[in-house]
């Protein structure tokens, strides 16, 4: 099984077997990212990261990943300070930053618009999230962490039951999420959200032709007796308005006396940052911070782990890296 030369755009691309494959790249990578070991196998590769929407976790992520596997990372944050905002094409800007890179990772605020800029690219491109389309790195991370949950009470993800709350309309993190969990048999999948912020019907039918059991409410009470919790922000950027986004904001609340009333006791709660922690939305409360099921740090530790195997997988050293290893000379069991 090879990615060499492979884009990484859409979910759609990848079965089961492929899944697995970058699942165990990414366990491979464990001592590295843990900076336990140090390996230069793509020492003197540049990584073109591309962010033209805002981005923390993600950004740095790309970043660090690349800059754990010896390579070099240069930035572009912002459409106002690159030639987008003076009218050059995707097109045209990939023409050109893919002859100073060996890889790029793009973030778009456009559905579709890293695929198009893929077009123009002669290096792999990563799609770092292209509008409220998709997000497939976010989507592997995501299915990494649940397997590895779940792995700690001897469950896998076929026969699993998560529920996904909040906004699912323009959640892209949900949506490839979905998309990656049709591959899998028998779950129960339970869709909270406001109504008008429902999960588009295209993947309500790709769930329900994979044979799974799907619950749709308005309502937690009585529908988080789940394995998994997969809560999402209220995506404000995708609003006409800051005013119908708040419309929203704050409806879903999970805090510790919630989780336990309506929660199984070793229910896992997952979200793909940032979580909102403003006083009107708090969607994950503070008090869950010692909650032992409480992932979402573990889960934003797995994004280094996939990101290095696609980063490894797409420039054909998957096999190579442990060839190049070499001393951390300030390393003092962390």
């Amino acid at each position: 099984m090879s990615f060499k030369g492979q884009h990484i755009l859409s979910v759609k691309q990848f079965d089961r077997d492929s899944i697995q494959y970058i699942f165990d790249v990414a366990r491979n990578m464990g001592p590295y990212a843990s900076r336990k070991k140090r390996t230069k196998v793509l020492d003197g590769a540049i990584l073109g990261n591309l962010f033209f929407e805002p981005s923390t976790r993600t950004r740095v992520s790309f970043g660090c990943a690349f800059n754990l596997l010896g390579g070099e990372v240069r930035e572009t944050t912002g459409m106002e300070s690159s030639a987008l905002s003076k009218g050059e094409s995707l097109y045209d800007t990939a023409r050109v930053i893919s002859s100073y890179s060996d890889v790029i990772a793009m973030r778009h605020p456009q559905a579709g618009s890293v695929a198009e800029f893929a077009e123009g690219s002669r290096v792999p491109v990563l799609n770092g999230g292209d509008g409220a389309n998709e997000h497939p790195t976010q989507a592997l991370l995501d299915l990494f962490t649940i397997e590895q949950e779940l792995a700690a009470s001897q469950q896998t993800i076929d026969g699993m039951h998560i529920a996904m709350v909040g906004d699912l309309k323009f959640g892209r993190t949900v949506h490839s999420l979905s998309k990656l969990l049709s591959l899998y048999k028998n779950l129960q999948i339970t869709l909270i959200s406001p109504q008008e912020l429902a999960m588009p019907d295209e993947i309500i039918s790709a769930l329900e032709n994979a044979g799974h059991r799907l619950t749709i409410s308005d309502k937690l009470e009585g529908n988080l007796n789940a394995d998994i919790v997969y809560q999402t922000r209220i995506q404000e950027e995708r609003f006409p308005s800051k005013a119908e986004a708040n419309l929203y904001r704050g409806k879903f609340r999970l805090n510790q006396e919630i989780y336990t009333r309506h929660c199984k006791s070793n229910t896992v709660i997952m979200h793909p940052l940032p979580r909102d922690s403003r006083q009107e939305a708090n969607e994950l409360d503070n008090d869950l911070n010692l909650n032992p099921n409480l992932a979402i740090f573990r889960q934003a530790d797995n994004g280094i782990l996939v990101r290095m195997a696609l980063f490894a997988l797409t420039l054909g050293v998957e096999n190579l890296v442990q060839d190049y290893e070499c001393a951390v000379p300030w390393y003092t069991n962390k």
